[in-house]
This record gives structure tokens, C-alpha cells and sequence, in this order.
């Protein structure tokens, strides 16, 4: 098993081990007096997953309650969220309480986000059962659904009481699913670790996929360890997403992955810093050519000024313009401020 702690929040371990989610109930049962969890899934991952974590859970002694949701990021709404805060007030939830969330990043964003506001915040624990989300989302405490205006609008910042990632939960993903995933180890590679882009680059990621998801994760915690409520450098982590939210807004949130819309964003926006001289000459073909071992897109089909335009909605966008994430070489990223009105200019549209 690999260990991690996060210090942020209450501060909650991060587990890594091969079939941990049949024994998650005892891990959970370390960190809350809870008497009744919520499991919160969709109808893709919880009959895949369902029955060996709520038969964990009540073997721990809990009384387990389902919340299960359509799959998809169209679920990712406000609708859902009160939905699922309703459920928990009809089911007599209390402030000692529990909630779980099994799934992907939008599981986790949703009942993270639920948590958040039920009864003023309830502990949750993460059970990601997404690449996405193991080497990303459910580290952090980042929640949040969408508007039609842009994703992530409406959220709050609520650490999880506990991450348990199970690498086995990965056997199950469709190819495509797993690209997605990787997607965010590559941004992580190309804002903080060199050596980890250069892993994913030169070897097979299903081949390494342990190192590449504790490295992650590690690199991760430790920023938001120093920046949790991204004050500064966590904004970092958005690199390839301000580009890469415009692209899933033009899609209307369908038709198109988190991780095939962030690696375009984030071959976007390192042309167009390649071209105003403040990135490293080559590391955007590098990024392309990483995406396409990956089988992830490149490019989308909508105009670079319709995606440029979209970024207006972007939540990092302030009066008087916006904190575009570039990096300086591969592993080397840095916040680089646009004004609104030089936005265009500095795409090239």
C-alpha cells in the first residue's frame, strides 16, 4: 500500500492499493463516528462497484443509503446537487454523518459539493473510480457543477475526510476513458515534473500506471498543501483548462471528454505562447505528440475565436482580465496575466 497525508483542511490520508475498495468500510470506519453514509455513483459505476462497497460499509457497521444519479457530465447541475441535499435531509442525515462518493470527477465534484453545503458541510470520502479523478479531481477539495454560462461556476472548497484510490477500478475503464485520465498526468508533467512528462512520453502509462498516479497525487498535495485556496501557485493545476472549460461550454458539456477538451487547451495555449515568445520553442509538438500516443484529439472542430470568446465566462477571468497558465519549458509552468482586451491578440484571432 502507498500512503500519502494532505494537510489542508482537517487534514485526511490518501490510500493507494489494489482491491481497497473491498475493504473500505474498515478504512472509514477509522475516521468518522458516523452512523449512516450516503454512497453517492452512477448508473455506469455503481453496478460495477455498488455491491462490494455498501456490503463493506455494513459489514463496518453502517447504515448505508444510495444516491444513484444518470451517468454523464450533463448530471452535473445544480438540479442534481439539491436533488441529492434533498435525499439526505428525507434520510435524517446529521452533522456526524457521512457521504461517499464512488465514481469520477463529476461524482466527486457533486457529492463533495453536497457535503459542502448540507447542514453548512459533512465530511465525504473520495473512492475515485476514474484515471481522471485518481490522479487528479478527488485530491484537493475542489467542488463544484455547472452552469449553462461555463463549467465549474457554482462550487465550494471542502477537503475530503479520506481518499481511497483502488488501481484495479481501472481494468474496467473503456480505452478511451483511460486516455482521459492521462490527459491530466501529462498537464501535471508539463507545470511540475519533467521526469514524469519524459515517463509518459517514453513508456507505456498502462505499464507504469502505479508510479503514474502516486506522483500525482504527491505533486498535487504538496500544492495544495502550500495554496489551498488558490491564492497563487495552484492555479497552476488549471493549465490547458480555461481553453479547455470554452471547449466543453461550445459542446454544451456533451460530445466531448474533461480530458480530450484540457489536452487541446492545453496544446492551444502553448502554440500561442510559443508565438509570443514566452515558451520554449518545440514543447507544444512535444504535448502533440504525447496526445497522440495517447489516442486523445488535438484539435476541435469549433473556431479559435468562438473558443477564445467562451473564455469570457471563464471563473478565473477578473475586470480587468485573465491569469493564463503557460509553462516556460516542460515541467516548468508559471501564471502569466492577459489583459481582456488583449485576449484575441494574444491567440492570434
Amino acid at each position: 500500500m502507498k500512503k500519502l497525508s494532505v494537510n489542508a483542511g482537517s487534514g485526511y490520508k490518501i490510500l493507494i492499493e489494489k482491491g481497497i475498495l473491498s475493504s473500505c468500510g474498515d478504512y472509514i470506519n477509522n475516521i468518522t463516528s458516523a452512523e449512516k453514509v450516503c454512497v453517492v455513483s452512477d448508473t455506469n459505476v455503481f453496478p460495477l462497484y455498488g455491491d462490494a462497497v455498501c456490503g463493506g460499509l455494513e459489514r463496518s457497521g453502517f447504515k448505508v443509503s444510495e444516491f444513484i444519479y444518470p451517468a454523464g457530465e450533463e448530471s452535473k447541475t445544480t438540479d442534481t446537487v439539491l436533488k441529492l441535499v434533498a435525499f439526505l435531509a428525507e434520510n435524517k442525515f446529521t452533522r456526524s454523518d457521512l457521504v461517499v462518493a464512488l465514481g469520477g470527477g463529476v461524482c466527486g465534484d457533486m457529492a463533495g459539493f453536497a457535503a459542502a453545503i448540507y447542514l453548512r458541510g459533512i465530511d465525504f470520502v473520495q473512492l475515485p473510480t476514474s484515471l481522471l479523478a485518481q490522479v487528479d479531481s478527488s485530491v484537493g477539495g475542489k467542488t463544484a457543477v455547472d452552469l449553462k454560462e461555463g463549467k465549474n461556476l457554482v462550487g465550494a472548497f471542502h477537503q475530503p475526510s479520506l481518499v481511497l484510490i483502488d488501481p484495479l477500478t481501472l481494468e474496467t475503464l473503456p480505452p478511451h476513458y483511460f486516455s482521459d485520465g492521462m490527459a491530466e498526468a501529462v498537464k501535471m508533467g508539463c507545470i511540475k515534473s519533467r521526469s514524469l512528462f519524459e515517463k509518459i512520453e517514453n513508456e507505456e502509462p498502462e505499464d507504469i500506471i502505479g508510479d503514474i498516479i502516486y506522483e500525482c497525487v504527491s505533486l498535487k498535495a504538496e500544492v495544495v498543501e502550500r495554496d489551498e485556496k488558490e491564492k497563487g501557485e495552484r492555479a497552476l493545476l488549471n493549465f490547458g483548462h480555461t481553453a479547455g472549460h470554452a471547449i466543453e461550454k461550445l459542446h454544451g458539456f456533451k460530445d466531448i471528454t474533461h480530458g480530450e477538451a484540457v489536452g487541446i487547451g492545453m496544446l492551444l495555449i502553448c502554440r500561442a505562447a510559443e508565438k509570443n515568445g514566452l515558451t520554449e520553442s518545440g514543447c507544444a509538438d512535444r504535448i502533440e505528440k504525447v496526445l497522440k500516443k495517447l489516442a486523445l484529439k488535438t484539435a476541435d472542430e469549433n473556431a479559435l475565436c468562438d473558443i477564445v470568446s467562451a473564455m469570457s465566462s471563464d471563473k478565473k477571468r477578473g475586470s480587468d482580465g485573465i491569469k493564463l497558465i503557460l509553462i516556460k519549458n516542460i515541467g516548468d509552468g508559471y501564471i502569466h496575466p492577459v489583459e481582456n482586451e488583449k485576449l484575441a491578440g494574444f491567440f492570434g484571432v
